[in-house]
């Protein structure tokens, strides 16, 4: 299947996705509020830093961070950043559930070995072991950007233990790696990709311009803060192990790993909703579109309009509101 060809949804084609009657029947806010009930405040790095610890696992030691108590959620996040990209959703979303946010391998502060498969096939079993070692069966999935691979392939392997799915901007089909990351996929299998993460940390400038991720995955480059580049940043350059692993986790979403899954995806019974924002040149909301009509139980498409690749962490009472309905639901 295929969605339209326009990246920005309709008006008309939006309304049939998400209409009033199936907004009303689930319980959907009918509007997007500033804040949520119970918003705590968000964690620093300091703090953030302060809860991580280290899961021993088959795959290495993977850092991860925890808050909260009842039904896990397990957050996956985006390339090159880390768990600290749900530091806002999981201050809020901490009242209600046991928020679980790992760093991928060869990303952030988990260590792995050299040798250590770093594919998207690897990551997924790698959050099979993580959660036995954490003595979780069942989760909701949040997942955005590169995580969202992660999130199907997972969602797909292994149903039982995957209560709810929500999908931000993200890889879908054949949109895996999309073509603008051409270049960078090139640099990564020559093994020079991490020279742009060097030049994030020494010109901030630069990593808020246009031509870096601040001014091209937010829509305010000033919520890509200096601690936010600092936490999930330094590591990946640490040493030429990390660079290396930085290297390999990007080159290894080559090949696509989602269009094997097509089938199994229109036979999930997973209730899966996406958020998606409508000015991410990467995942166009046609690829939201793809997924809505492919999923049996999807609960539709709630769009966020002007909003870019991380645009949930810019936004996360957004977020937080559509996971709290969807686990309602």
């Amino acid at each position: 299947m295929s969605g339209p060809s326009n990246d920005a949804p309709s008006s008309s084609r939006r309304s049939l996705l998400i209409g009033a009657g199936l907004l009303l029947a689930m319980g959907w806010p009918p509007s997007v509020r500033g804040a949520s009930a119970g918003l705590r405040e968000p964690m620093d790095a300091a703090a953030f830093a302060a809860r991580r610890r280290w899961v021993r696992t088959p795959f290495g030691r993977i850092a991860c961070v925890q808050q909260g108590k009842g039904p896990a959620a397990l957050f996956l996040h985006g390339f090159p950043l880390s768990g600290f990209q749900w530091r806002h959703a999981i201050a809020q979303l901490s009242s209600s559930r046991r928020c679980i946010a790992p760093d991928f391998m060869g990303l952030g502060h988990s260590a792995v070995a050299a040798t250590q498969d770093l594919s998207p096939q690897a990551q997924s079993d790698m959050l099979v072991a993580l959660l036995d070692a954490l003595s979780v069966a069942m989760v909701d999935l949040v997942a955005n950007d590169s995580g969202g691979t992660v999130a199907q392939l997972f969602a797909v392997q292994h149903p039982s233990r995957v209560r709810t799915m929500l999908l931000t901007n993200c890889d879908v089909h054949q949109n895996s790696p999309p073509v603008q990351m051409k270049n960078s996929l090139a640099a990564a299998r020559a093994g020079t990709y991490h020279q742009k993460i060097v030049r994030h940390l020494q010109d901030r400038g630069y990593a808020r311009s246009a031509a870096g991720i601040g001014g091209s995955a937010y829509v305010d480059p000033g919520h890509f803060s200096d601690e936010a580049i600092e936490y999930s940043f330094r590591p990946l350059v640490s040493s030429p192990l990390r660079q290396q692993q930085l290297n390999g986790h990007l080159a290894a979403f080559e090949p696509n790993p989602l269009v094997a899954i097509e089938a199994s995806l229109q036979r999930s019974t997973i209730p899966t909703r996406m958020v998606w924002g409508t000015a991410d040149p990467l995942f166009p909301g046609r690829w939201a579109e793809w997924l809505h009509q492919t999923l049996p139980a999807s609960r539709g498409i709630r769009w966020v309009e002007g909003g870019r690749l991380f645009w949930p962490e810019e936004q996360p009472a957004l977020l937080a509101d559509e996971a709290r309905a969807l686990w309602r639901v």
